[in-house]
Formats: C-alpha cells, sequence, structure tokens
C-alpha cells in the first residue's frame, strides 16, 4: 500500500474513533460536572479541553483526557469549603505543580504506589459516586458526607417508589437508563459494537422524557459557551497563601497525576504501536489544568473508559483525542438546546453505574486471594475514605504499605531442628537484618555450647552487615566452647547470584569470601 493510503487508512480509523469516544465522553464530562456540584457546561470546558489542548501535546497519543471520577469527590467538597469561584484557582495551582514536576522529572514516581492503594481509592471513590448520584438519579441532592448518602440511600428509595411525585418519575427514567445501559451492554448487535451504552442509554431516557412530557429536572446550558466559563478573579489568588487552598491544590495534582500515569501505563499494555512518554504525559496534563483552571472548570486527567475506547474503536494516532474534543466544542457552540433534552436523573443512572464499576469487587476477589495484607490495606484504605476524605485515605493506605514493605524487609523466620543428639539445623527465610538480630541471636544462643549447629542460609534474600558480622563472630566464640557453626554460604550465593543488590561492594567480597572458605571446608571433609 501506498503511504498516501496508508496515511488515508490511519485518517478514516481515528475519524470514525473520534466519534465513538465522543459519543462516551458526552454524558460523562456533563454527569460528573453534576456529580461534582458545578455546572454541565463546566465539564463539557473541561472535555474540550482535554480533547484538543491535551490531545496535541500528549506524551501517550492514545490516551484521551477530560473531567475524571475520580476527582468528584474531591472537586465537590473545595466547591462546598470554598465556593465554585476558587475552583478554578485551586485547579490553576494544580496544573502548574504538574508542570514543574514535570519539567524536573518526577513522572516516574507518581507511579510507585501500590496496587492496593489505588484499588482502595477507585472502590472508595466508587462508592461515594454511587451513594451520592443516587440521590441526583431521584431528582435530590446528595444529602452531604459519604457516610450519610450511604446511610440515607433506603429513605431515597423509599421517596422514589411509593410518593407518586417527581421523585418517582425522575427513578422511572434513573431507572430506565440503567437497564437501557446495561442490556445494550449485554446484547448489542456485533455491528452496532461501536455504539457505547452510555449514550444509547441517554437517548432513549430523553426521549421517554420528551414524548410523556415528565416534569423532572433537565440539564442546563448556557447557549453562548463563554457564558459559562468561570474566570478567577486576580485576587483570589492570594488564597493560596492559605495551607487549606495550597494543600487542596496539591491533592488534586497528586491524584490527578497518579490517575493519569497509571492510565498511561495500562494504555501501553493494551497496544503495542506507541510507548508512553511519561514526563511529557505529565507535562501535557498540568498545561491541560492550567488552562482549564483559568477558565474556572473541572480538573482533568488521563480517563482509561475513554482511553480504552479510543483504542479498541482504532485509533492510530492523537487525531482521535483531538477530534473528539473538536466535536463537544462543535455541539456546545452550534446545539446547545439539545443537551437541554437531557434529564439529569439519566445522567445520574450512569455514574451510579460508573460507582459500581469502580467498586470492582471482581478486583477484590483476587486480591483476597493473592495477598490477605494487601487486600487489608485496600479495605482500609477504602473505609477512610469513604467515612473521612480522599486525601486521607490516600495517606493511610501509603502508610500502611510502608509498614508493610519494612515488615517484609525485616521479616525473618528461624526453625530450628534437632537431628542427632549434638546437631541441630537452623533453617533461615527472609531478610536477616539489624531489627531481627535479637531474635537470632538468642535462639542460636540458647543451643547447648558444645553442639554441632548447621546454619542454612539458602532461604535468605538480604543479610546486612550487621548479622554477617555477628554470625563471623558466634562462629569463632562456638568453637571455643567446644562446639561448631557451619554456615553453608554456598546456598547463599547459588539462590542470590542473579541478585545485584547484595553482590557489591565490600560486604558481597566478604560474603562471596565466606562462601570460598565453604567450599574448602567441604573439599577438605
Amino acid at each position: 500500500m501506498s503511504e498516501q493510503g496508508k496515511e488515508g487508512g490511519t485518517f478514516v480509523r481515528d475519524l470514525m474513533a473520534s466519534i465513538v469516544v465522543f459519543c462516551v465522553a458526552l454524558p460523562l464530562c456533563m454527569g460528573i460536572a453534576i456529580a461534582s456540584g458545578v455546572p454541565p457546561a463546566l465539564g463539557l470546558v473541561t472535555g474540550i479541553v482535554g480533547g484538543i489542548v491535551v490531545g496535541a501535546l500528549a506524551g501517550q497519543p492514545l490516551q484521551v483526557g477530560g473531567p475524571a471520577a475520580g476527582l468528584t469527590v474531591l472537586v465537590w467538597d473545595i466547591v462546598q469549603r470554598h465556593g465554585l469561584e476558587m475552583l478554578g484557582v485551586v485547579v490553576l495551582a494544580a496544573g502548574l505543580i504538574q508542570v514543574v514536576a514535570a519539567l524536573i522529572r518526577l513522572a516516574p514516581w507518581f507511579r510507585a504506589v501500590s496496587p492496593a492503594v489505588i484499588q482502595g481509592m477507585l472502590s472508595g471513590i466508587g462508592v461515594l459516586i454511587f451513594a451520592s448520584q443516587f440521590h441526583v438519579m431521584m431528582d435530590a441532592e446528595p444529602q452531604g458526607s459519604g457516610i450519610v448518602n450511604l446511610i440515607s440511600i433506603p429513605e431515597a428509595v423509599y421517596k422514589g417508589i411509593f410518593p407518586m411525585e417527581t421523585a418517582t418519575l425522575a427513578a422511572m427514567i434513573g431507572l430506565a437508563t440503567l437497564l437501557t445501559l446495561m442490556g445494550w451492554n449485554a446484547f448489542r448487535p456485533k455491528g452496532l459494537r461501536a455504539i457505547p451504552g452510555p449514550l444509547v442509554g441517554v437517548i432513549v431516557a430523553s426521549v421517554a422524557a420528551a414524548i410523556v412530557g415528565l416534569d423532572i429536572r433537565y440539564v442546563e446550558v448556557p447557549r453562548n459557551l463563554v457564558d459559562s466559563v468561570n474566570i478567577p478573579a486576580f485576587s483570589d489568588f492570594a488564597r493560596l497563601a492559605e495551607p487549606v487552598v495550597f494543600v487542596d491544590a496539591v491533592t488534586i495534582a497528586l491524584v490527578a497525576s497518579a490517575e493519569t500515569l497509571l492510565c498511561s501505563a495500562a494504555v501501553d499494555r493494551m497496544q503495542n504501536r506507541v510507548r508512553t512518554n511519561y514526563n511529557r504525559e505529565l507535562l501535557a496534563q498540568g498545561v491541560g489544568n492550567t488552562l482549564a483552571g483559568s477558565l474556572g472548570a473541572l480538573p482533568l486527567t488521563g480517563v482509561i473508559v475513554r482511553s480504552t475506547v479510543n483504542i479498541e474503536a482504532g485509533a492510530r494516532t492523537r487525531l482521535s483525542p483531538i477530534l473528539h474534543g473538536v466535536w463537544l466544542l462543535g455541539l456546545v457552540v452550534a446545539f446547545p438546546q439539545v443537551l437541554e433534552l437531557i434529564p439529569r436523573a439519566a445522567l445520574a443512572a450512569i455514574l451510579v453505574y460508573t460507582g459500581y464499576r469502580l467498586f470492582n469487587m471482581s478486583g477484590l476477589r483476587r486480591m483476597w486471594r493473592l495477598d490477605r495484607m494487601e487486600f487489608g490495606i485496600c479495605i482500609v484504605t477504602l473505609s477512610v475514605i469513604v467515612l473521612t476524605d480522599l486525601l486521607t485515605g490516600i495517606i493511610t493506605g501509603v502508610v500502611l504499605s510502608f509498614i508493610k514493605l519494612v515488615r517484609t524487609l525485616s521479616h525473618l523466620e528461624i526453625e530450628v531442628t534437632q537431628t542427632g543428639e549434638k546437631r541441630y539445623e537452623v533453617d533461615l527465610h527472609g531478610a536477616a537484618t539489624f531489627v531481627r538480630l535479637p531474635e537470632l541471636a538468642e535462639t542460636i544462643e540458647r543451643l547447648p555450647g558444645d553442639s554441632e549447629i548447621h546454619l542454612h542460609v539458602g532461604g535468605l534474600v538480604h543479610v546486612d552487615r550487621a548479622c554477617l558480622e555477628w554470625v563471623q563472630n558466634h562462629e569463632g566464640s562456638h568453637a571455643s566452647r567446644g562446639g561448631q557453626l557451619i554456615v553453608d554460604w554456598n546456598e547463599f550465593e547459588r539462590r542470590n547470584a542473579r541478585k545485584p543488590f547484595w553482590n557489591t561492594g565490600q560486604m558481597g567480597q566478604e560474603i562471596l569470601s565466606l562462601a570460598g572458605r565453604g567450599r574448602g571446608r567441604e573439599n577438605i571433609r
């Protein structure tokens, strides 16, 4: 095929993929805005910036940026505490923090987060979104904190079932949206697989509400997009000196960066055509958030749902994310009245479904089977997020992961077996570090002074200098009491021959020397 033919084929693929992504992004941009407590138009502005600006600069060309469900809880809290006028200030500051982090090449470090913390964060956000949007699906407002929203769900269900009023009509529209979405995802014809379930659900709900003429709440979009921007006042930036406001900006930057770069890693696994330049991706996100903040819009991240749809729809270059932003802009500018036909309950139903998916019960079950301690960290992170706030939950999870790491690096199992009248086999497994030296010393020193002790170190993954020197010293002191301490360092050498972290420097040479002595002793025997 000629180069022109290849380019033409790529353009067609990107064009078709951009339309599919646009169909997915449209309801999500508005729904996430409503869930965040801001006008729907601000979600669309963020989607446009995420598509056109970030798409043009991105370090992962196939990733799609825009407003993300993962930041909904944070944004809602910021708007409630500081007012809508401060949202742009916080988002702009977060974007500048991301730009600085990218310029000093910190992007790879944002990926150094335990999977348990990520799973707990996403599950916690899923619970919060589900709980808050369940009320919106009844044409009501969220009740407050996450735990209050959860506890008051039965009351919302009662209002939706029994009194024949607005709540009941909205609940019917929300339920219809959910059933349509799930039914389409399960049974859609092969020829129509490119059409996303959320779009079908919104169309069905909007048509049904329009035909019946339901008196429920609908999306409100200004006829002029310029009227919807929320440009921060210059005087508002002085509030960044307040610790609580600055912490909000740092939190947005950290969570948005982690979500973006984890999404980039997932996109890398889904295709082999292009690899992510992580620092460039973080820089693009920082520029996008700086621009979104200057317009008073929602923060943006790389979004896994839209990125997955983009790849599955056949996108080949960054043209697809850019065009999806162009379609959003064109719709808002040319046909804003179309958006006003969408019931808010329908958008809330899509987010209820999104929250359920974020909770990811199958992922939790898999974690339970693989590592109970990781599962515990995940559940604690999830619970703290629901009971307090997102930042506290993430910090708790990171601290617990660090404690687990320290425990793993310092964990030592000592097994003593008597195999003769004065012969003992001592098996060590784990890491022999100074933290466990008292336990190791006490265990071996309790054995008879005139005994023959065989110390097996093949199960160790690491020996630090403190333990190494103690074994060397005790070898002589045990011999002075008529006993013999035999350490087969060959076991350690064979097991760890491909682990360069120990086989360097003076200590590594000492272990090699001891291994040589072990071989010599074996040869004499």
